[in-house]
């Protein structure tokens, strides 16, 4: 069995549905994508055929009255290929990204490390002027 015979029609696994419970999925009944071919939303490779096959993928998201919904369940679940929410692969990627930026980074005793100890130094780093 392949990976892609363990996706059902909306790209997701049992796994997910079951995390989620079902009134996560109350917003799917809405969705404009229920009747269409699931093929459309999964295309294959970056050539223009594949890039004409997401830009209809991501028309048919655009008119879904649940296209919020929809990006923001792919986003929590880390849907990692296919369109989802109008959105490409690469469109999340970019937004998982920017939202790890924007998140700060811990200070204090966890990022010194475990007992409050400061990591070594590694091969490379500058010295400040009181190391000098």
């Amino acid at each position: 069995m392949t990976a892609r015979a363990e996706i059902d029609q909306t790209g997701t696994t049992d796994r997910s549905r079951t995390e989620y419970g079902a009134d996560t999925w109350e917003w799917l009944r809405d969705a404009a994508c229920v009747g269409a071919d699931p093929e459309l939303f999964f295309p294959v490779g970056e050539s223009d055929p594949a890039a004409e096959q997401v830009a209809r993928a991501k028309a048919v998201c655009h008119s879904c009255p649940v296209e919020r919904q929809c990006l923001a369940w792919a986003l929590d679940t880390g849907r990692t290929s296919g369109v989802w929410g109008g959105t490409d692969e690469d469109e999340r990627r970019r937004m998982r990204r920017n939202e790890r930026r924007r998140v700060p980074a811990q200070r204090g005793r966890q990022a010194a490390g475990p007992g409050g100890t400061r990591r070594p130094r590694t091969h490379g780093q500058r010295r400040g002027p009181e190391e000098a």
